[in-house]
């Protein structure tokens, strides 16, 4: 799915919500028939981190951890094993076999928003919740960022809930939802 909205449409407070950034001060979100929103802080950490990845326009990216060490993060700050088919799978997959030892001021736009990508999906959530990942790629790299998310849709069977103004990129998604004023129309 992929949302298409406008500027002050109210569409990061909506994937803030969706994700269990922001709490609501009325209404419900219900993920996989719960509504996350009765969680506890803890629980919805915990939430967060294993059933939700984020992927930022600006991706992010912490200055002094390598490519692999951003990827995993995700890992270590809820103690689990990385496994290592897994991160190297996922390397492979958004092209970043030969920087995975870079730091994010070393590598492209296109290199630091795969990683942030891949940050976003080492946990194989759920849902992926993209705000504008491809706002400051050129096209070559937003093509390449778009054909990943579409992946990890089909073979890590993802959701995929997607921001943009762009709508050749919207062209791709299977559905288009539009928000204009805080309304979907």
């Amino acid at each position: 799915m992929q949302l298409l909205v406008h500027h002050g449409s109210g569409k990061s407070t909506l994937l803030h919500l969706i994700g269990g950034v922001d709490r609501p001060t009325s209404g419900k979100v219900f993920i996989d028939g719960k509504d996350i929103y009765k969680f506890n802080d803890e629980q919805l950490a915990i939430f967060r981190r294993r059933q939700v990845g984020l992927i930022y326009q600006f991706y992010n990216l912490i200055p002094i951890l390598n490519v692999e060490e951003n990827i995993t993060l995700p890992l270590k700050l809820d103690n689990k094993d990385i496994n290592e088919k897994r991160l190297n799978d996922l390397i492979k997959l958004l092209g970043l076999e030969k920087r995975r030892n870079h730091l994010p001021n070393e590598l492209s736009g296109g290199q630091q928003q795969r990683t942030s990508i891949g940050r976003a999906m080492i946990t194989n959530p759920a849902i992926i919740l993209a705000d504008e990942p491809t706002g400051n790629l050129d096209s070559r790299a937003s093509d390449e960022i778009v054909e990943l998310l579409r992946k990890s849709n089909k073979e890590y069977n993802q959701t995929i809930v997607m921001i943009t103004h762009n709508m050749e990129i919207a062209k791709y998604a299977d559905r288009i939802i539009k928000i204009e004023d805080g309304k979907m129309i």
